[in-house]
Protein backbone atom coordinates (compact mmCIF):
# COMPACT_ATOMS: atom_id res chain seq x y z
CA UNK A 1 0.00 0.00 0.00
CA UNK A 2 1.30 3.59 -1.29
CA UNK A 3 0.35 6.40 0.88
CA UNK A 4 1.42 9.99 0.39
CA UNK A 5 1.06 13.12 1.90
CA UNK A 6 0.89 16.54 -0.41
CA UNK A 7 2.51 19.45 1.48
CA UNK A 8 4.05 22.69 0.55
CA UNK A 9 5.53 24.44 3.86
CA UNK A 10 5.76 21.47 7.06
CA UNK A 11 3.45 23.66 9.46
CA UNK A 12 2.97 22.36 13.04
CA UNK A 13 0.09 19.95 12.03
CA UNK A 14 1.98 18.05 9.26
CA UNK A 15 4.75 17.09 11.68
CA UNK A 16 1.85 15.64 14.01
CA UNK A 17 0.35 13.51 11.17
CA UNK A 18 4.01 12.57 9.92
CA UNK A 19 4.19 11.45 13.79
CA UNK A 20 1.12 9.81 14.19
CA UNK A 21 1.65 7.42 10.90
CA UNK A 22 4.77 7.03 12.36
CA UNK A 23 3.17 5.51 15.63
CA UNK A 24 0.74 3.23 13.60
CA UNK A 25 3.80 2.08 11.35
CA UNK A 26 2.13 3.20 8.07
CA UNK A 27 4.98 4.31 5.32
CA UNK A 28 3.71 7.84 4.78
CA UNK A 29 5.74 9.33 1.93
CA UNK A 30 6.06 13.08 1.59
CA UNK A 31 5.18 14.97 -1.62
CA UNK A 32 6.19 18.31 -1.59
CA UNK A 33 4.13 20.28 -4.36
CA UNK A 34 6.45 22.58 -4.94
CA UNK A 35 9.32 20.11 -6.28
CA UNK A 36 6.11 17.95 -8.54
CA UNK A 37 6.07 18.98 -12.45
CA UNK A 38 2.77 16.99 -13.68
CA UNK A 39 2.15 15.58 -16.74
CA UNK A 40 -1.31 16.61 -18.66
CA UNK A 41 -0.68 14.45 -21.57
CA UNK A 42 -2.72 10.69 -20.85
CA UNK A 43 -0.33 9.48 -23.28
CA UNK A 44 2.89 10.26 -21.66
CA UNK A 45 5.08 9.06 -19.10
CA UNK A 46 3.25 7.39 -16.37
CA UNK A 47 3.41 9.39 -13.34
CA UNK A 48 4.86 8.48 -10.39
CA UNK A 49 1.94 10.15 -8.28
CA UNK A 50 -0.20 7.84 -10.26
CA UNK A 51 0.65 4.64 -8.32
CA UNK A 52 -0.46 5.99 -5.19
CA UNK A 53 -3.43 4.13 -3.35
CA UNK A 54 -4.52 7.89 -1.63
CA UNK A 55 -3.26 10.46 -1.02
CA UNK A 56 -3.60 13.50 2.11
CA UNK A 57 -3.74 17.15 0.95
CA UNK A 58 -2.00 19.12 3.17
CA UNK A 59 -1.51 22.35 1.00
CA UNK A 60 -0.99 25.82 2.43
CA UNK A 61 -1.73 27.36 -0.76
CA UNK A 62 -5.65 26.78 -1.90
CA UNK A 63 -4.99 27.44 -5.70
CA UNK A 64 -1.72 24.79 -5.43
CA UNK A 65 -4.18 22.30 -3.98
CA UNK A 66 -7.02 22.67 -6.44
CA UNK A 67 -4.25 22.08 -9.12
CA UNK A 68 -3.08 19.59 -7.54
CA UNK A 69 -6.19 17.61 -6.54
CA UNK A 70 -7.71 18.05 -10.56
CA UNK A 71 -4.62 16.56 -11.70
CA UNK A 72 -4.41 13.82 -9.27
CA UNK A 73 -8.85 13.16 -9.99
CA UNK A 74 -8.06 12.42 -13.42
CA UNK A 75 -5.25 9.84 -12.70
CA UNK A 76 -8.04 8.29 -10.07
CA UNK A 77 -6.03 8.41 -7.23
CA UNK A 78 -8.34 8.47 -4.05
CA UNK A 79 -7.88 12.09 -2.05
CA UNK A 80 -8.21 13.41 0.84
CA UNK A 81 -9.78 15.64 0.19
CA UNK A 82 -10.94 15.01 -3.67
CA UNK A 83 -10.71 18.02 -5.90
CA UNK A 84 -14.67 18.26 -5.56
CA UNK A 85 -14.62 19.21 -1.79
CA UNK A 86 -11.42 21.27 -2.25
CA UNK A 87 -13.71 23.18 -4.76
CA UNK A 88 -16.42 23.92 -2.64
CA UNK A 89 -15.29 24.60 0.50
CA UNK A 90 -12.42 26.45 -1.06
CA UNK A 91 -15.19 29.61 -2.09
CA UNK A 92 -17.80 30.61 0.06
CA UNK A 93 -20.31 31.04 -2.47
CA UNK A 94 -19.80 27.21 -3.34
CA UNK A 95 -20.01 26.39 -0.25
CA UNK A 96 -23.16 28.60 1.05
CA UNK A 97 -24.95 27.10 -2.15
CA UNK A 98 -24.14 23.57 -1.49
CA UNK A 99 -25.31 24.13 2.07
CA UNK A 100 -29.15 25.62 1.21
CA UNK A 101 -29.46 23.10 -1.20
CA UNK A 102 -28.65 20.41 1.36
CA UNK A 103 -31.10 22.16 3.93
CA UNK A 104 -28.40 23.04 6.23
CA UNK A 105 -29.15 26.48 8.03
CA UNK A 106 -26.95 29.01 7.76
CA UNK A 107 -26.51 32.81 8.13
CA UNK A 108 -28.75 35.08 5.50
CA UNK A 109 -25.85 36.18 2.65
CA UNK A 110 -25.62 38.08 -0.58
CA UNK A 111 -24.05 38.37 -3.42
CA UNK A 112 -23.44 41.81 -5.40
CA UNK A 113 -21.23 42.49 -8.04
CA UNK A 114 -20.60 46.73 -7.92
CA UNK A 115 -20.18 48.83 -5.05
CA UNK A 116 -23.42 50.40 -5.88
CA UNK A 117 -25.63 47.08 -5.29
CA UNK A 118 -23.72 45.76 -2.33
CA UNK A 119 -24.37 48.71 -0.56
CA UNK A 120 -28.08 47.76 -1.02
CA UNK A 121 -27.23 44.04 -0.20
CA UNK A 122 -26.10 45.15 2.80
CA UNK A 123 -28.57 47.84 4.16
CA UNK A 124 -31.10 45.21 3.07
CA UNK A 125 -29.30 42.25 5.71
CA UNK A 126 -29.03 45.45 8.30
CA UNK A 127 -26.35 46.56 10.50
CA UNK A 128 -24.08 45.46 11.27
CA UNK A 129 -23.12 43.80 8.05
CA UNK A 130 -20.26 41.45 7.53
CA UNK A 131 -18.14 41.69 4.19
CA UNK A 132 -15.95 38.69 3.21
CA UNK A 133 -13.48 37.65 -0.01
CA UNK A 134 -15.25 34.94 -1.41
CA UNK A 135 -12.23 33.09 -1.51
CA UNK A 136 -9.65 33.04 1.68
CA UNK A 137 -8.96 32.35 5.04
CA UNK A 138 -7.67 32.90 8.55
CA UNK A 139 -10.05 35.71 8.83
CA UNK A 140 -8.51 37.85 6.79
CA UNK A 141 -9.96 40.80 4.77
CA UNK A 142 -13.18 40.40 6.99
CA UNK A 143 -14.92 43.51 7.72
CA UNK A 144 -17.75 44.25 9.60
CA UNK A 145 -19.58 46.98 8.32
CA UNK A 146 -21.99 48.78 11.56
CA UNK A 147 -23.07 51.99 9.17
CA UNK A 148 -23.77 53.17 5.90
CA UNK A 149 -20.61 55.17 6.26
CA UNK A 150 -18.46 51.99 7.01
CA UNK A 151 -19.68 50.37 4.26
CA UNK A 152 -19.56 53.33 1.82
CA UNK A 153 -15.65 53.61 2.80
CA UNK A 154 -14.93 50.14 2.83
CA UNK A 155 -16.62 49.24 -0.59
CA UNK A 156 -14.56 51.89 -2.32
CA UNK A 157 -11.82 50.63 -0.87
CA UNK A 158 -12.72 47.02 -2.10
CA UNK A 159 -13.23 48.43 -5.64
CA UNK A 160 -10.37 50.43 -5.30
CA UNK A 161 -8.03 47.60 -5.16
CA UNK A 162 -9.42 46.08 -7.51
CA UNK A 163 -7.94 42.46 -7.42
CA UNK A 164 -9.51 38.90 -7.77
CA UNK A 165 -10.18 39.10 -3.67
CA UNK A 166 -12.56 42.29 -4.13
CA UNK A 167 -14.29 41.92 -7.49
CA UNK A 168 -17.05 40.47 -5.65
CA UNK A 169 -18.78 41.42 -2.73
CA UNK A 170 -20.00 38.64 -0.57
CA UNK A 171 -22.26 39.57 2.26
CA UNK A 172 -23.08 38.30 5.24
CA UNK A 173 -25.66 39.01 8.04
CA UNK A 174 -23.63 39.69 11.51
CA UNK A 175 -24.48 36.88 14.31
CA UNK A 176 -24.33 38.29 18.06
CA UNK A 177 -22.12 35.48 19.11
CA UNK A 178 -21.30 34.90 22.93
CA UNK A 179 -18.03 35.63 22.85
CA UNK A 180 -16.83 32.71 21.15
CA UNK A 181 -17.92 30.22 17.99
CA UNK A 182 -18.11 26.48 17.50
CA UNK A 183 -15.76 23.74 15.79
CA UNK A 184 -17.33 20.72 14.88
CA UNK A 185 -14.17 18.20 13.60
CA UNK A 186 -15.54 15.45 10.94
CA UNK A 187 -13.87 12.66 10.10
CA UNK A 188 -15.83 10.30 7.69
CA UNK A 189 -19.38 9.77 9.31
CA UNK A 190 -18.27 10.27 12.82
CA UNK A 191 -18.21 14.04 14.38
CA UNK A 192 -15.39 13.36 16.89
CA UNK A 193 -14.49 16.03 18.84
CA UNK A 194 -15.32 20.41 18.86
CA UNK A 195 -13.87 22.90 20.39
CA UNK A 196 -15.10 26.61 21.31
CA UNK A 197 -13.27 29.16 19.98
CA UNK A 198 -13.03 32.72 22.09
CA UNK A 199 -12.10 35.89 21.74
CA UNK A 200 -12.52 39.45 23.24
CA UNK A 201 -12.79 40.12 19.22
CA UNK A 202 -15.92 39.44 17.03
CA UNK A 203 -13.41 37.64 14.64
CA UNK A 204 -13.27 34.09 16.61
CA UNK A 205 -9.86 33.20 14.69
CA UNK A 206 -7.06 31.31 15.87
CA UNK A 207 -4.96 32.99 13.76
CA UNK A 208 -5.96 35.96 15.35
CA UNK A 209 -5.23 35.27 18.86
CA UNK A 210 -8.77 33.11 19.91
CA UNK A 211 -8.25 30.74 22.52
CA UNK A 212 -10.04 26.85 22.42
CA UNK A 213 -11.33 24.72 24.77
CA UNK A 214 -12.75 20.95 24.21
CA UNK A 215 -16.82 21.26 23.93
CA UNK A 216 -19.14 18.31 24.14
CA UNK A 217 -20.61 17.39 20.84
CA UNK A 218 -24.23 17.36 21.45
CA UNK A 219 -26.74 15.88 19.29
CA UNK A 220 -27.32 18.93 17.61
CA UNK A 221 -23.80 19.76 16.87
CA UNK A 222 -23.36 16.07 15.41
CA UNK A 223 -26.64 16.78 13.03
CA UNK A 224 -25.50 19.74 11.62
CA UNK A 225 -22.02 19.04 11.03
CA UNK A 226 -22.23 15.67 9.71
CA UNK A 227 -25.07 17.47 7.25
CA UNK A 228 -22.75 20.07 6.20
CA UNK A 229 -19.64 17.59 5.65
CA UNK A 230 -21.89 15.90 3.32
CA UNK A 231 -23.10 18.53 1.28
CA UNK A 232 -19.83 19.35 0.29
CA UNK A 233 -18.86 15.88 -0.38
CA UNK A 234 -17.42 14.69 3.35
CA UNK A 235 -14.10 12.99 3.94
CA UNK A 236 -11.94 15.22 6.72
CA UNK A 237 -13.13 18.75 7.63
CA UNK A 238 -14.04 21.04 9.93
CA UNK A 239 -17.09 23.04 10.46
CA UNK A 240 -17.36 26.05 11.89
CA UNK A 241 -20.69 26.79 13.54
CA UNK A 242 -21.94 30.07 15.30
CA UNK A 243 -24.71 29.39 18.25
CA UNK A 244 -28.45 31.48 18.06
CA UNK A 245 -31.67 31.48 20.06
CA UNK A 246 -33.10 29.12 17.11
CA UNK A 247 -29.89 26.50 16.70
CA UNK A 248 -27.25 25.99 15.24
CA UNK A 249 -25.67 27.88 11.89
CA UNK A 250 -23.39 26.91 9.70
CA UNK A 251 -20.49 29.47 9.15
CA UNK A 252 -18.04 27.95 7.26
CA UNK A 253 -16.67 24.45 6.25
CA UNK A 254 -12.60 23.76 5.91
CA UNK A 255 -10.99 21.25 3.50
CA UNK A 256 -7.43 20.97 4.76
CA UNK A 257 -8.15 21.81 8.77
CA UNK A 258 -5.83 23.07 11.59
CA UNK A 259 -6.11 21.33 14.41
CA UNK A 260 -2.62 22.09 16.43
CA UNK A 261 -4.72 24.21 18.91
CA UNK A 262 -7.35 21.64 19.35
CA UNK A 263 -5.74 17.90 20.61
CA UNK A 264 -4.50 19.03 24.05
CA UNK A 265 -7.99 21.12 24.93
CA UNK A 266 -10.21 17.91 23.63
CA UNK A 267 -8.16 14.81 24.10
CA UNK A 268 -8.37 13.61 21.17
CA UNK A 269 -5.75 12.24 18.63
CA UNK A 270 -6.63 14.26 15.83
CA UNK A 271 -3.66 13.73 13.67
CA UNK A 272 -3.86 9.68 14.24
CA UNK A 273 -7.12 9.69 12.75
CA UNK A 274 -6.41 11.63 10.04
CA UNK A 275 -4.04 8.37 9.30
CA UNK A 276 -6.59 6.00 9.86
CA UNK A 277 -9.25 7.71 7.71
CA UNK A 278 -6.66 7.74 4.84
CA UNK A 279 -5.70 4.47 5.18
CA UNK A 280 -9.24 2.95 5.17
CA UNK A 281 -9.42 5.12 1.75
CA UNK A 282 -6.81 3.98 0.33
CA UNK A 283 -7.91 -0.11 1.38
CA UNK A 284 -11.11 0.66 -0.39
CA UNK A 285 -13.34 2.05 1.26
CA UNK A 286 -16.42 4.06 -0.56
CA UNK A 287 -15.46 7.45 -0.65
CA UNK A 288 -17.28 10.33 -0.24
CA UNK A 289 -19.83 9.79 2.16
CA UNK A 290 -23.70 9.73 0.35
CA UNK A 291 -24.45 13.84 0.19
CA UNK A 292 -27.19 15.42 3.10
CA UNK A 293 -30.82 15.30 2.35
CA UNK A 294 -32.85 18.37 3.46
CA UNK A 295 -34.71 15.91 5.64
CA UNK A 296 -31.51 14.93 7.60
CA UNK A 297 -30.66 19.18 8.03
CA UNK A 298 -34.08 20.33 8.73
CA UNK A 299 -34.65 17.95 11.79
CA UNK A 300 -31.45 18.91 13.16
CA UNK A 301 -32.23 22.70 12.78
CA UNK A 302 -35.86 21.97 13.87
CA UNK A 303 -34.58 20.34 17.24
CA UNK A 304 -31.68 22.52 17.89
CA UNK A 305 -31.79 24.42 21.10
CA UNK A 306 -29.37 27.39 21.81
CA UNK A 307 -25.99 26.23 23.18
CA UNK A 308 -25.03 27.62 26.61
CA UNK A 309 -20.94 28.41 26.71
CA UNK A 310 -19.50 25.34 27.91
CA UNK A 311 -17.50 24.67 30.96
CA UNK A 312 -16.20 21.19 30.30
CA UNK A 313 -12.36 21.70 28.30
CA UNK A 314 -12.04 17.99 27.83
CA UNK A 315 -14.87 15.84 25.09
CA UNK A 316 -14.05 12.26 25.08
CA UNK A 317 -15.95 10.91 22.27
CA UNK A 318 -16.31 7.20 21.55
CA UNK A 319 -14.05 5.44 19.64
CA UNK A 320 -14.96 6.30 16.19
CA UNK A 321 -14.82 3.84 12.52
CA UNK A 322 -11.72 5.68 11.60
CA UNK A 323 -10.18 6.76 14.75
CA UNK A 324 -10.10 10.22 16.75
CA UNK A 325 -9.78 13.44 14.57
CA UNK A 326 -10.70 17.10 13.79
Amino acid sequence: MRIGMLHSRIRVEEKMILDAAVRRGVELTRIDVDREILCLDPAGEPAALAGYDAILERCVSHSRAMAALRVLDAWNVPCVNPVGVAEICGDKLATNAALHAAGVPVPRARVAFTPESALAAIEELGYPAVLKPAVGSWGRLIARVNDRDAAEAVLEHKATLGTYHHSIFYVQEHIEKPGRDLRGFVVGDNVIAAIARSSDHWITNTARGATTAGVPVTDEMRAVSLAAARAVGGGVVSVDLFETPGGLLVNEVNYTTEFKNSVEPTGVDIPGAVIDYLVEVAEGRPFPSAPATPAVAATAATTATAAAPAKSATTTPPPTEGATHG
